[in-house]
C-alpha cells in the first residue's frame, strides 16, 4: 500500500522516484531540456502542484509529460487523480535530486553561458525615448503604431496576455530615420510602466550570435525557452539575416510559436517586407501579417524640428537662421543632422567663441560638401542598366552571361567610388552577394578601364551624370 500524501519525507521519496523514472523513460537529453527544472510545490486535494520557471515550458510539460507524470505518480500514491503545471520564475528552490553537467561543458562554461543569458537584451540608449522623439508627417504612422503597441502592454495583468492591437508591427525607412529609436522607446516605455513583462531587444545580428551559439553548446532546447517566453520580442534590422538559412528557420518557427501564444513581435528592417533580399517567401509573408509602417526621409520641417529640439535639450544657444541652414542643407538622415549639432556644440565649447552661419559653414565643410550631391546604389544601378540596355532586376540576378556581369561589375565599381558604403552592404543590395564578389568586380573593372578605352569613357560618362 502506498504511503499517505500528507508527509514531506514522503513526498519527496515519491517524487524522486517519479523523477528518476521520467528521466529512465525520457533520455537524458530530453530530460535535461524540458523536466530538469521542475520544483515540487506539494500535494492538495490528490491535485500535485509542480512548478516550472517560464510559460512556454508550462505549456510543453503540460502538453507532452502531464498524463504521464500523473500516473507515475498514481504508481507511486494511488490518492493523486492530477497534475497541475504552474509558473513559478526562476526559484531559488532547488531540485531534490542533483543534476550532472552536461556532457561537453566544464563548470566555468556552463557559469559564462549562465551569465550571459541573464540578460541577453541589448542595452537601451537612454535618449530614445517616446519623449525625445520629434513627430512629423514622415514618421507620424510609424510612431503612433510604436505608442500603441507600448500601451498594449499596459493593461495586462501579470501572467496575461494584452490585446493587441495589431502583430507583429514591422518598421522600416534608411538610415538614421528613427527605427532603433521607436524600439528603444517601445522598450523604455514597457520596462518603466509594466515592468512584470518580460521584454528583449536585441539586433538580428545577436539573435543569429546566439542561435549559433546554442548549436555549438547543443542547447537549442533552451534557445527555444529563452526566445518564445518573451511577452515582447523587439528584433532590428532584421534584413541582416537574409540567406541564413538555419537562422531564418528558428526565426520561423520563433515567430509563429510567439504569435500563437499573443505575443507581441516588432521588427525593423531597411526595407518593405516583400523587398528584403534573401528572405524566404514563408518569413516575409509572416512579417507583413500586422502592421507595416514606413518612416520616410525627412522634410525641412521636421528637420527643423529635429534640430530645435536638440539644441534645447544640450542648452545650446544657436541662432535660427543656423538652424535654418543645416535643415537645408543635411537632408540624409537625422543621425548626420544630430551629428552636425554636436560638431558645432563641441568647437563653441572648445573656442569660446558664438556659433554664427560663417562658423557652421567652416566646421561643417566636409559634410556640407557630402550633402551637395549624395547618390545611392538604387541610383546607380538604374543608370547603369539603362546605359547598358539590361533589365535592373538583373542587377540582383544570378545570371553570369557577360553581357550582364559586366554591367554589373560597373555598378559594384561606381558603387564603390561614388557611395560610403561598405563592401558587405554593397554586395546585399546586389542579390545577397559576399563582399569579396564586390572586391572582385573593383579590380576586374580597374584592369579593364586600363586597356579598354571605350569602357573607360563609359564608366567617365556615367560618373558625371551621376554626380551632375
Amino acid at each position: 500500500m502506498t504511503e499517505p500524501a500528507g508527509r514531506s519525507g514522503d513526498l519527496q521519496s515519491q517524487w524522486a522516484r517519479v523523477r528518476g523514472r521520467l528521466r529512465e523513460e525520457c533520455g537524458d537529453a530530453a530530460y535535461r531540456a524540458w523536466l530538469k527544472s521542475m520544483t515540487l510545490y506539494g500535494v492538495d486535494d490528490g491535485r500535485v502542484r509542480i512548478g516550472v520557471p517560464t510559460r512556454f515550458l508550462r505549456d510543453w510539460v503540460s502538453q507532452h509529460y502531464s498524463d504521464r507524470i500523473r500516473a507515475l505518480w498514481n504508481d507511486e500514491n494511488e490518492a493523486i487523480a492530477a497534475v497541475e503545471i504552474l509558473v513559478t520564475g526562476r526559484m531559488a528552490a532547488q531540485p531534490i535530486e542533483a543534476e550532472p553537467v552536461a556532457p561537453g561543458r566544464d563548470g566555468n562554461e556552463i557559469a559564462a553561458v549562465a551569465a550571459e543569458e541573464k540578460d541577453i537584451s541589448a542595452p537601451l540608449d537612454p535618449r530614445f525615448t517616446f519623449e525625445n522623439f520629434v513627430v512629423g508627417k514622415p514618421n507620424e504612422l510609424a510612431h503612433a503604431a510604436a505608442r500603441r503597441v507600448a500601451e498594449a502592454q499596459m493593461g495586462a495583468r501579470h501572467g496575461t496576455n494584452p490585446q493587441l492591437p495589431f502583430n507583429p508591427l514591422f518598421l522600416y525607412g534608411g538610415v538614421g530615420l528613427g527605427k532603433t529609436h521607436l524600439m528603444h522607446a517601445i522598450a523604455w516605455h514597457i520596462r518603466t510602466r509594466a515592468p512584470h513583462r518580460k521584454v528583449i531587444y536585441l539586433s538580428a545580428e545577436k539573435f543569429m550570435f546566439q542561435f549559433v551559439r546554442a548549436i555549438r553548446f547543443k542547447d537549442t532546447m533552451a534557445f527555444k525557452e529563452q526566445f518564445r517566453s518573451v511577452d515582447v520580442l523587439m528584433i532590428d534590422d532584421v534584413q541582416f539575416i537574409g540567406g541564413r538559412d538555419a537562422t531564418q528557420e528558428e526565426f520561423f518557427h520563433t515567430f509563429n510559436a510567439l504569435v500563437d501564444q499573443n505575443r507581441q513581435i516588432v521588427i525593423s528592417a531597411d526595407k518593405s517586407p516583400s523587398d528584403l533580399e534573401g528572405i524566404e517567401e514563408r518569413v516575409k509573408s509572416r512579417l507583413g501579417w500586422g502592421l507595416v509602417a514606413d518612416i520616410h526621409p525627412t522634410t525641412y520641417e521636421l528637420r527643423l524640428g529635429i534640430l530645435q529640439a536638440k539644441a534645447e535639450t544640450t542648452h545650446l544657444s544657436v541662432p535660427p537662421k543656423v538652424l535654418e541652414f543645416l535643415a537645408h542643407k543635411i537632408t540624409s538622415n537625422v543621425r548626420e543632422l544630430e551629428g552636425a549639432l554636436h560638431r558645432i556644440s563641441a568647437h563653441t565649447q572648445l573656442t569660446g567663441g558664438m556659433v554664427t552661419l560663417e562658423g557652421a559653414q567652416d566646421v561643417l565643410h566636409d559634410l556640407l560638401r557630402a550633402n551637395d550631391r549624395r547618390v545611392t546604389i538604387d541610383e546607380i544601378q538604374k543608370r547603369v542598366a539603362e546605359h547598358f540596355n539590361i533589365r535592373l532586376a538583373d542587377m540582383h540576378s544570378a545570371r553570369r552571361a557577360r553581357a550582364v556581369a559586366r554591367p554589373r561589375q560597373v555598378a559594384m565599381y561606381l558603387c564603390k567610388q561614388l557611395t560610403p558604403r561598405s563592401l558587405p552592404e554593397i554586395g546585399r543590395k546586389f542579390g545577397g552577394r559576399d563582399h569579396t564578389t564586390v572586391m572582385h568586380a573593383v579590380r576586374k573593372i580597374e584592369e579593364l578601364k586600363a586597356a579598354d578605352t571605350t569602357l573607360a569613357e563609359d564608366i567617365e560618362l556615367l560618373r558625371r551624370m551621376l554626380e551632375s
